[in-house]
């Protein structure tokens, strides 16, 4: 026999997971699409796509990352805003490394690439923050 304790909190649950799942569903989609490239130690090149997703992308959201929403919920601006946040982001959920080297004449010559290919986000604005997660 359970407690009324205890079903006060299965009743908490239900009801964070009832809410939490309606603010995925009314979420925002973006493509995003990232390229970083390093020629001999040197930045050479950093590009990062974003556009609204044109379909509804499915898949399952990943870990999640929440920024403060100083945005009027504009996505681009917020990612503008926290470039350090969300490229650390992307990092760990997965990039495709592509490094080469050549060594002419005595000198070492190397190029690494980092690129995100594009990538479906959900994003959640609320009043005070922002709630962004890649689906897979």
């Amino acid at each position: 026999m359970r407690s009324r304790d205890g079903n006060r909190y299965f009743l908490l649950r239900l009801c964070s997971i009832i809410f939490l799942s309606s603010l995925a569903l009314n979420a925002s989609e973006f493509l995003v699409s990232y390229r970083y490239v390093v020629k001999d130690a040197t930045i050479f090149n950093e590009t990062l796509y974003i556009s609204s997703a044109m379909k509804q992308c499915s898949g399952k959201p990943q870990k999640e990352l929440i920024l403060e929403n100083t945005t009027d919920g504009d996505f681009t601006k917020l990612i503008h805003e926290n470039k350090e946040e969300f490229y650390e982001y992307i990092r760990k959920i997965g990039l495709h490394v592509e490094h080469s080297e050549k060594t002419e004449n005595m000198q070492n010559k190397f190029t690494t690439i980092l690129t995100l290919k594009t990538t479906c986000f959900k994003v959640d604005f609320n009043d005070n923050f922002a709630k962004i997660s890649a689906l897979k």
